[in-house]
């Protein structure tokens, strides 16, 4: 399942936020860092807020080829 966490510049004196969802899509549109699932955007960071988005969900390791 996809998921971002978006980490605050410390100045800003707002809580980290982890957003997850199994559509969950990253997209930058006019200055906009947009999170979408299959019914729209979810959240929208503006890029000069100084927010840092990090990819964090679990990968399946690949099957070992034995």
């Amino acid at each position: 399942m996809p998921s971002y966490l978006v980490i605050h510049a410390a100045g800003q004196k707002k809580d980290d936020i982890l957003i997850e969802d199994d559509d969950l899509t990253l997209t930058f549109q006019a200055g906009w860092a947009v999170l979408s699932d299959s019914q729209g955007p979810c959240l929208a960071i503006p890029s000069g807020q100084g927010a840092s988005i990090q990819r964090v969900d679990q990968t399946p390791e690949p099957a070992d080829q034995a």
